[in-house]
C-alpha cells in the first residue's frame, strides 16, 4: 500500500486515476504531474519503485491539497458572504454560481431548494 496525504492508494489501480483520489488533484494535474517525473500513466501502484514513490511524495508536498485547500475555499465563500454578494446567494440557495443555464439545467439543485436543503438568504 502506498499512502499520500492521508490516503492508502489501491495496489491495483493505475497510478493516475489513484492520485485523482487525493482532494485537489484532478485528472490533468494528474497527468502532468507525472509527465514531469517521467512516471508512465498506466502504470500500477504496487509496481511504483521507492524512488517514484519519494518523488511523488516530495512533489506533492510543494501543492496545495486536502486540508489546506479546503480551508481556502471556505474562506473565500466567507468573505462573499460577509460582502453579501451575489454569488454567495447563490451559493446559500444550492443554485449553480457561475452562470449556467438555470432554466432548463440545474434540476437537481431545484428539487433540493424545495426540500430540507433550504437554507435562508439574508434574513440579518
Amino acid at each position: 500500500m502506498f499512502r499520500i496525504q492521508w490516503h492508502l492508494l489501491r495496489d491495483n489501480g493505475t497510478i493516475w486515476v489513484e492520485l485523482t483520489k487525493v482532494y485537489g488533484i484532478w485528472r490533468s494535474t494528474s497527468n502532468t504531474i507525472l509527465d514531469k517525473l517521467w512516471i508512465p500513466l498506466e502504470k500500477k501502484v504496487k509496481d511504483l519503485t521507492n524512488e517514484e514513490q519519494k518523488m511523488l511524495n516530495d512533489h506533492l508536498k510543494d501543492m496545495m491539497l486536502e486540508n489546506d485547500l479546503r480551508r481556502e475555499v471556505s474562506g473565500h465563500i466567507k468573505r462573499l458572504k460577509e460582502i453579501k454578494c451575489y454569488r454567495w446567494m447563490r451559493h446559500n440557495l444550492w443554485l449553480p454560481v457561475r452562470w449556467q443555464r438555470t432554466l432548463r439545467h440545474a434540476k437537481t439543485a431545484k428539487k433540493l431548494l424545495w426540500r430540507s436543503r433550504v437554507r435562508p438568504v439574508l434574513k440579518k
